[in-house]
Formats: structure tokens, C-alpha cells, sequence
């Protein structure tokens, strides 16, 4: 079993016996015996017979096995102007201060903490820490609103929070504080303790008898040992990002985890031990947690930890020189941020700039990576740029090149092939297969393998719901697109992003490509809006970059003839609107549903995790001035 077609079906004939070989890359108190439990179907269960410590297999086995010294984890931030390193050594005496300071705030095995903190070192030792002693962690993104803050503390019930006093951002600082304080008043639920990072950029005003100042918690705290824990024991609750109702807290394992991200990190990445791997995510996304934290520790290699952006701070060379300096072999990011990038440097002046010889590879995740981002990534990085598909609820790759096992061919708008586990089919409507390269609802067939959500927080029902009622026997990935005969997935658009034009399905992300290709168009989004005669057609949105030559008017008209010649009139395609920038969550993803909302005159509420809530206005301003206004 050399190459990935031959494990690829091997694992599919032969579960238990590929998962148990693959779990042997992992430390085990109680090796497995037993692979897959599915005996309350559809809440199978990885490893049932296994013992194991999350936290000791991160950290403490690298020092056992004579690597204390070397970099766990490197923070750079370009905003401050700040790097520090911490070792493997470092790492283990941290993280089991901070666990023994849990342990005298009374908490235990299954108890909750909510994490609300910027990119820095003690966001990383808080969440080794809980899982040194079994405490399940839910990180929330610093700085998120008080409001969806408070949902989050009364669904998971934390004993104890762990924040900072601010958080950095380009031109602004944002005041951690007063928003943890507004959100336990509107809480339910009150947690006892929160425990307070104090930076230097800024001192917070405590609550006595509730908040304790970081360093004199856990200064004086006694180690704590990592504990024995079940591969089922739950590691972490992570909420998905969705912009109303009730959150939907995803909880992940241990054990399947453990094992699913080791076998990822060497065989999908092509990193190995003492090797530089920089995912630069945020901790408070589902990136954060398997490959800032969670992967590259369980690998032994040196993770960076980035507290800034790829453009502003203070250029677009920011991860040139994080690159530069630290060596990086493989480089994980949004295809937002390489957008971004390429917008304010469209002739990679600054990457000219800096050796970043030591890069093999980018990976892109997040979002669907346009085919004219990574043909120009591609162009200024002369190495292999590759797009890759997975979601919060999955933890790691349902789709990608296995570079680290077997590189395939790239072919762009693709993320490749399903990786080992991830049965995938594509159906219609009433659940039939479709024909290859039809569009249709992409599912994964159960059980899904190691890592993958094991429920939802205190919601079973929703679990099946959202995920395994519409297909029986299929996980529900939401996404829409369709297969090649060589067996590559494409995925279009979110499966309310495909939208019916007069009885075509057509997918905004297909007309989306096409508009990318315009060589003045930075960033782009379709939406379908409503329409009286054709049911749905689509707008597209673009902005431009600064040095166009053109005027919008025949950009806009340059850009509708690119549809229709690549998609044909059946697109309904006539209308482009430019506006300075797309509203984006902090993660990078469009919000696409409420642009549909405000195109519509339709009530909206403005999501919860927004980066600029005044992108959201601009939209609404063009929409009323240029919405009528069609290209012919």
C-alpha cells in the first residue's frame, strides 16, 4: 500500500484493521483492541476500548522522548511588534501549572471552560491544560459580541472563563472586558471564577471575589499530571459560526482525533517531526484548534502562532517574513487572505523581497479558492498551491492532495479526492445518485471516520436533524457540486447557494469563477435574489483593483459577456454591482444568505460574526443606487 488509491480502498474493505495500524502513531495508556463501535448508530464510537491523554501526547511525550528544547510554539505579532518562543519543556511546565490551577478552582474531568482570548501563548496553554485533566474546552473568538458570548456561556454551563484584557487588531484595540462582563449579565447561567490575562497595552478594571489576574492564579499553582481519559471522553465543544439562533456547539473526541489529525499531518501535509507548519487561522475557528494547536503538537513540529493579517500589518509582506525568518515548510490559510494579498500586491513586489525558499507547499481551505487566486499564487510562488475541503464538523480533510503519501495532479476548482473514511456521493432531490458531473447534493456516507463530530452539545436531535435526516444513511455536508470521471470532487456552493433560474439549477460559485478571471476583478460573490418571472437570477458583486484601466462601466460589461459566453444566457446574468469591499465573518467567509436578505427588502439580522458591520450598509447603499441599473 503505497499510493493513496490503494489505502484509499483498502480502508474502505478494511476499517477496523487501517485504523487500529494508524492509532499505533499515538500514545495510549490502554491501547484498542476495537476500531468502531456502532452499536447505538449513528453515535458510533472510535477507539471504545482505548485510554489516552490529549495533553500528553502534545506535549509531554516530545519531552520524554529528548526534544524539550525544541520550538513548540513561535508567536509572531507583527501588530505589536512582539515574538517569543516557547519550547516543548516550556510548554509541558505551563500547561501543567495552568491544569493544577484548575484543579484548585475545583474543576474536574467533564467540567466546561469557556476560552475567550486573542492569539496569544496562554490561549494555547489554557486549552492544553483542560485537556491535561480532562476539562472539556469551548473556545469562543476574542472579541466576539457580548450577546452571542452569553448564548455560548448558558448552552455549554463553563465553571470558569479564561480571558484576556484586550485584543489587537490593525488600528485598535479591542476591549475584551466589558464585553465578557455584558455577557455574563445576560447570561443564565454564571460562571464562578474568570481568570484574566492582563496585557501591557492594556490593564482591565477586575471584579473581586469573581476575576483573578492570570499570573497570580496560576503562578503559584501545583503541576497537575495529565489524567487517564476514555478516547470518547469529550476533548472540546466548538460552536459553528452561523449568523442567527441558537448556536450549535460541534463536540469532538479524543481518541479519533488524536489519530485522524497524526495520520493528516504527515500524509496530507508532508510534515514531519522538528518541522515548521504554520496554519494561520485563529484559534477560535475549527483551523485553529486541529492545526495551530491540536496537529502539529501531536506531530513534535514547531507551530507558529500569528497574532496579525496578511495585508496591514503593516503590509501585504506580513507572511513573507514570518516565512523568512522561521523557516516554514507548509502554509495553511483562507483564500481570502491570498485575495487580500494579491489585491494590495498584485505584482508580488513584497514576496520578491524575502528568501521563502523553505515553503513546499500552500494549502487553502475556508472557502471555495478561486482558479485566478491560485493560478497567481501559483505564478509567484512557483510551488504547488492546493485547495482543500473539510468543515467544523469533520476536524480535518474530507477532500484533499495527499502530498505527504502520494501527490496527485491538480486540477483547478477542485480539492481533490476523498481521504481515507469519506465515502462521498452526490445525489439529487428525492436521494439518487446523479451522473458524473452533475450537480447535486454531496453527502458522506456513515459511519464518518475518525475525528468527525460525535454529536452536538445537549442536542442530539438536532444532530440528526441538521445532518442525517434529509439522506438516510448519509451525513449531510450542505455543499453542493459534483464528481469527475476520475473521481475528484468540485465544490460549487453551499447547497443554498444554488439557485433555480427559470428550472436551471445553476451554482453562484460557477458564475463566481468566470467573474474571477476578469484581470481588474480583486474579489468577487454571486447571490441569487428574486425574481417574478424566472424565480431566482443572479447579481454579482465585485471590487476592483486600484489600479484598473478601465472604466466600471465597461468592466461591468466586459464581466456579464464573460458569463454568458462561459455559461451561456440560460444565466439570466445581467447584473454586476462594485463596491469597495465584501462583508465577511472574521473567518473569511462571505455572508452570502443575508446579502440575499437585504437584495430581497427582506428583514435581516446582522450576524454575530461580522468583521465590519458597515460593509453590510455599503451593500444596502449600492443595492438601492445600482440594483436596477442592468448591463444589457
Amino acid at each position: 500500500m503505497d499510493n493513496y488509491y490503494s489505502i484509499y480502498d483498502f480502508e474502505k474493505q478494511n476499517k477496523e484493521v487501517f485504523w487500529l495500524n494508524m492509532s499505533k502513531s499515538i500514545d495510549w495508556i490502554t491501547s484498542p483492541n476495537i476500531a468502531l463501535d456502532e452499536s447505538n448508530s449513528p453515535f458510533t464510537k472510535w477507539f471504545p476500548d482505548g485510554q489516552l491523554n490529549s495533553c500528553y501526547n502534545a506535549v509531554d511525550r516530545h519531552v520524554l522522548a529528548g526534544r524539550g528544547k525544541q520550538t513548540a510554539i513561535q508567536y509572531e505579532s507583527p501588530i505589536t511588534g512582539q515574538s517569543s518562543s516557547l519550547s516543548y519543556l516550556e510548554l509541558q511546565k505551563q500547561t501543567a501549572k495552568f491544569a493544577g490551577m484548575l484543579v484548585e478552582q475545583g474543576l474536574k474531568k467533564g467540567d466546561r471552560i469557556i476560552i475567550y482570548m486573542p492569539m496569544i501563548t496562554e490561549a494555547v496553554i489554557s486549552m492544553l491544560g483542560c485537556a491535561r485533566i480532562g476539562v472539556v474546552h469551548s473556545v469562543v473568538f476574542g472579541g466576539f459580541a457580548a450577546a452571542e458570548l452569553a448564548k455560548r456561556i448558558d448552552d455549554c454551563k463553563p465553571k470558569l472563563i479564561i480571558s484576556a484584557s484586550c485584543g489587537h487588531e490593525p488600528n485598535r484595540l479591542v476591549h475584551y472586558k466589558p464585553l465578557l462582563d455584558k455577557a455574563i449579565q445576560l447570561s443564565n447561567h454564571q460562571p464562578s471564577k474568570c481568570i484574566i490575562y492582563q496585557r501591557n497595552a492594556l490593564k482591565a478594571a477586575l471584579i473581586s471575589e469573581r476575576d483573578i489576574e492570570w499570573h497570580e492564579a496560576v503562578d503559584n499553582a501545583t503541576p497537575a499530571e495529565p489524567v487517564v481519559l476514555s478516547a470518547n471522553d469529550p476533548l472540546y465543544i466548538l460552536y459553528t459560526s452561523g449568523t442567527t439562533g441558537q448556536p450549535k456547539g460541534v463536540v469532538r473526541d479524543n481518541g479519533g482525533h488524536a489519530v485522524a489529525l497524526s495520520w493528516s499531518m504527515s500524509n496530507i501535509y508532508d510534515v514531519k517531526t522538528g518541522e515548521v507548519f504554520w496554519a494561520a487561522s485563529d484559534i477560535g475557528w475549527v483551523v485553529g484548534h486541529s492545526y495551530i494547536v491540536y496537529g502539529p503538537l501531536f506531530a513534535g513540529c514547531t507551530s507558529i502562532l500569528f497574532e496579525g493579517k496578511p495585508v496591514g500589518t503593516p503590509d501585504a509582506g506580513a507572511f513573507w517574513r514570518v516565512i523568512e525568518k522561521n523557516k516554514v515548510k507548509t502554509l495553511f490559510t483562507a483564500p481570502t487572505a491570498f485575495r487580500a494579498i494579491k489585491r494590495a500586491d498584485p505584482e508580488g513586489s513584497f514576496i520578491k523581497k524575502h528568501d521563502i525558499g523553505s515553503l513546499n507547499y500552500l494549502f487553502l481551505a475556508g472557502e471555495r479558492a478561486d482558479s485566478d487566486t491560485i493560478k497567481w499564487a501559483e505564478g509567484q510562488l512557483s510551488i504547488p498551491v492546493i485547495d482543500h475541503w473539510w468543515q467544523t464538523e469533520t476536524g480535518w480533510s474530507i477532500c484533499a492532495n495527499p502530498v505527504g503519501l502520494d501527490r496527485l495532479p491538480i486540477k483547478l476548482g477542485s480539492p481533490s479526492v476523498p481521504m481515507p473514511g469519506f465515502q462521498i456521493e452526490v445525489l439529487d432531490d428525492k436521494g439518487d445518485p446523479v451522473a458524473v458531473d452533475t450537480l447535486g447534493s454531496i453527502v458522506i456516507k456513515l459511519p464518518l471516520p475518525p475525528s468527525c463530530l460525535t454529536t452536538i452539545w445537549g442536542a442530539k436531535d438536532v444532530f440528526i436533524e441538521k445532518y442525517l435526516k434529509r439522506f438516510p444513511g448519509y451525513y449531510e455536508t450542505g455543499d453542493a457540486g459534483y464528481t469527475d470521471s476520475d473521481g475528484y470532487i468540485y465544490i460549487m456552493a453551499r447547497t443554498d447557494d444554488v439557485i433555480n433560474v427559470a428550472g436551471h439549477r445553476l451554482s453562484t460559485g460557477q458564475i463566481e469563477e468566470v467573474i474571477s478571471g476578469h484581470p481588474d476583478v480583486a474579489e468577487c460573490a454571486v447571490i441569487g435574489i428574486t425574481d417574478e418571472l424566472k424565480g431566482q437570477i443572479p447579481i454579482g458583486f465585485i471590487c476592483l483593483f486600484p489600479n484598473k484601466k478601465k472604466s466600471d462601466e465597461k468592466i461591468c460589461e466586459e464581466i456579464v459577456h464573460l458569463v454568458i459566453d462561459n455559461i451561456g444566457r440560460v444565466s439570466a446574468f445581467k447584473r454586476v454591482i462594485i463596491i469597495d469591499r465584501l462583508p465577511k465573518t472574521r473567518s473569511g467567509k462571505i455572508v452570502r444568505a443575508t446579502m440575499v436578505k437585504i437584495a430581497n427588502q427582506e428583514d435581516w439580522v446582522m450576524p454575530a460574526t461580522i468583521e465590519d458591520e458597515s460593509v453590510l450598509e455599503d451593500i444596502s447603499d449600492a443595492l438601492k443606487t445600482q440594483l436596477f441599473s442592468r448591463v444589457n
